[in-house]
């Protein structure tokens, strides 16, 4: 039995002892969580009950971005040991399946997600998961940066797709964090400029300080016509759609250039829809991005070297014992607010 914060049913949070079997495998770590940041999935199931196809039916412990420290080593590890400060990519793929064979694990239809029903999330003390799926931190990389890896990897994964260019204007549509980590991602990878959009200006302002940003409250402005002056109307490369916003999509095509690509990363919680014709005539391309591949020691490396640093997205840290107020916090959250943290105790 461990203390975990449980969903017990839509709109219902219980911090309780819950019994979780987990058996040290031979390729398998055992980690003392130390940071567990609070994403929107986990706000969307609490609230919600459910996404899409993912239906909570029975307890679930919540939390998936996360990091922590090697308590115990399976027989078969060696590249870690205890004592380690890691982070954790919290979906395991079928090793077997179709897709993990042709390098694309994020869509093995049997992958085991954190906090997606029904698998169990990471907000309790310990876990047990694959060494493969466990990376170690350099000493200049903190714990509470390495729990903000796994967002991290979604704005690479998506820039990735996007096949950045050096000197590339691209528009963020968004400013949760997601949409920050893109824009962070997008600077990294070569982004001349971002444009980034929301409707709150506190956001909008931390947009600003994260390097060559313009920032557009779609409430005053319109973006369209901003990217169009901007660009002297030729329009952007890439247009990361971050929002989830079913309003956003219909003027995608109408900021980029000829030839640009669109990338939708954002969730909606409708079905959205675009204009094809508009698409073709600039023979645009589009990208969909479902989690990521691949990145997680890239991002790593992008956090010690001072390529990219995600501390300004912490806005506020709850500690383990006031995780349900967290979440309430969280489900109403107050102009200015990104990522929520929980910190678990030592």
């Amino acid at each position: 039995m461990v203390q975990a914060l449980v969903l017990e049913e839509k709109d219902r949070l219980s911090l309780r002892d819950i019994r979780v079997d987990e058996t040290l495998g031979r390729r398998d770590v055992r980690i003392a969580l130390r940071r567990v940041g609070i994403c929107g999935s986990d706000v969307h199931y609490y609230t919600h009950g459910g996404i899409d196809p993912f239906i909570v039916r029975a307890p679930m412990i919540l939390g998936h971005e996360a990091s922590g420290v090697v308590v115990e080593i399976g027989a078969d590890v060696t590249e870690l040991k205890e004592g380690d400060r890691v982070c954790m990519e919290p979906g395991i793929p079928d090793p077997a399946s179709r897709a993990s064979r042709l390098g694309k694990y994020n869509l093995d239809p049997a992958v085991r997600f954190w906090a997606t029903p029904p698998v169990h999330g990471v907000l309790r003390p310990t876990v047990v998961h694959p060494a493969d799926f466990t990376f170690k931190l350099p000493d200049n990389v903190s714990l509470e940066q390495a729990a903000m890896v796994e967002p991290l990897a979604t704005g690479v994964h998506g820039a990735t797709k996007a096949q950045v260019q050096p000197g590339d204007i691209a528009v963020v549509t968004g400013a949760g964090t997601i949409g920050l980590v893109t824009t962070l991602a997008a600077l990294a990878a070569g982004c001349a400029r971002v444009i980034v959009s929301d409707v709150d200006d506190s956001k909008l302002a931390l947009a600003a300080t994260l390097g060559a940003v313009t920032t557009v409250n779609a409430k005053s402005q319109k973006l369209v016509d901003v990217v169009k002056r901007e660009t002297d109307g030729w329009g952007v490369e890439i247009v990361f759609e971050c929002s989830g916003n079913h309003r956003v999509a219909p003027d995608v095509f109408d900021m980029l250039c000829p030839g640009g690509r669109a990338v939708f990363i954002g969730m909606p919680g409708e079905p959205i829809s675009y204009h094809v014709t508009r698409a073709a005539i600039k023979e645009a391309r589009v990208e969909h991005i479902f989690r990521y591949a691949h990145v997680f020691p890239r991002c790593v490396a992008m956090l010690s070297s001072g390529a990219i640093d995600l501390k300004p997205l912490i806005t506020r840290t709850f500690g383990f014992e006031d995780s349900i107020r967290a979440f309430e916090f969280a489900k109403h959250p107050p102009q200015g607010s990104v990522k929520i943290q929980i910190e678990m105790p030592n």
